[in-house]
């Protein structure tokens, strides 16, 4: 059974950090992805990975501030962030596909999903 379990939200103040964990099982994958929720707006991408490469794209509105990375052995892929701000505020989801070339930035383009994992910042 493919699974991709998050791991690491919570409530932190503004110009805080916190890095989330997504951890796969069940395969292997080439491209990972953040994407993240808030109440009434639609799932927006937030940083990609390409495994092929080791491509990364983050969103503007995180780049400087985020970093994803992989750790192999672990199957597990994580998103550094850091100076955080209240409009981070939002569910964050873990995305995961097979072999593709560069990275991927639509939702659409990812097969597998995690369950998502809060992340508050109080201003």
């Amino acid at each position: 059974q493919v699974q991709l379990v998050e791991s690491g939200g919570g409530l932190v103040q503004a110009g805080g950090s916190l890095r989330l964990s997504c951890a796969a099982s069940g395969r292997t994958f080439s491209n990972y992805a953040w994407f993240r929720q808030a109440p009434g707006k639609e799932r927006e991408f937030v940083a990609a990975l390409s495994l092929i490469g080791e491509n990364t794209n983050y969103a503007d509105s995180v780049k400087g501030r985020s970093t994803i990375s992989r750790d192999n052995a672990k199957n597990t892929v994580y998103l550094q962030m850091n100076s955080l701000k209240s409009e981070d505020t939002a569910v964050y989801f873990c995305a995961a596909r097979g072999l593709a070339w560069g990275t991927k930035v639509d939702p659409a383009d990812y097969t597998y999903w995690g369950q998502g994992t809060q992340v508050t910042v109080s201003s």
